[in-house]
């Protein structure tokens, strides 16, 4: 049933139809932002965004009945990793100022999501290690250009917790990388040698 539902051309389409939408809202959230932001430093700005875009173009290769283990490694890693910091964040806010507004409340709901649809399709990536590898650099090196640079996205609230949210965010990125690690290869290889 489970895998049923998750391979459903149906289902699929209409996943990757609001994946599309959630993707498109994502890049005008950032608009402002990317206004005043260099040239250089676009790619790595709109975290959220990218992150489901990634999985709209796997979702897109798996419909077409092809694989793109490259894409697929950066989706389940960056899906995880955005979907929790930004439910992280507007908790965090919620507790600062106590008071959060209802978009806040929709982006934990979607962003809560964004996590899980990536973990859930796990089974159905090839990803192999060199996968993982450049899915990593790219990752933590998004984090420099985030907390290095100062290219994270507008919290103004919580302004006096870069540092804190700066680590926070290096070892969730770890965390990520290792779910995806242990989902995607050490599962299927322990499967493998079971068998």
């Amino acid at each position: 049933m489970y895998n049923y539902l998750l391979t459903n051309k149906q289902f699929l389409w209409t996943l990757l139809g609001i994946n599309i939408l959630g993707t498109i809202y994502g890049y005008y959230w950032y608009g402002s932002q990317l206004a005043v932001t260099p040239a250089i430093f676009l790619p790595f700005v709109p975290d959220s965004p990218t992150a489901s875009l990634f999985f709209c173009l796997f979702l897109a290769f798996y419909l077409a009945g092809r694989q793109a283990p490259y894409i697929e490694a950066l989706a389940i890693i960056t899906l995880f990793k955005y979907g929790v910091w930004a439910v992280i964040m507007n908790l965090l806010t919620l507790y600062t100022t106590g008071d959060l507004v209802w978009q806040g409340y929709m982006l934990m709901a979607s962003h809560g999501a964004m996590a899980i649809q990536g973990l859930l399709y796990a089974p159905f990536y090839k990803i192999k290690l060199r996968h993982i590898m450049v899915a990593a650099v790219w990752t933590l090196h998004n984090d420099i250009i985030d907390y290095v640079f100062g290219m994270m996205p507008f919290y103004s609230s919580l302004t006096d917790y870069m540092n804190e949210i700066g680590y926070f965010t290096f070892w969730l990125s770890i965390v990520s990388i290792a779910i995806a690690y242990y989902l995607t290869i050490h599962l299927k290889r322990k499967s493998h040698l079971l068998s």
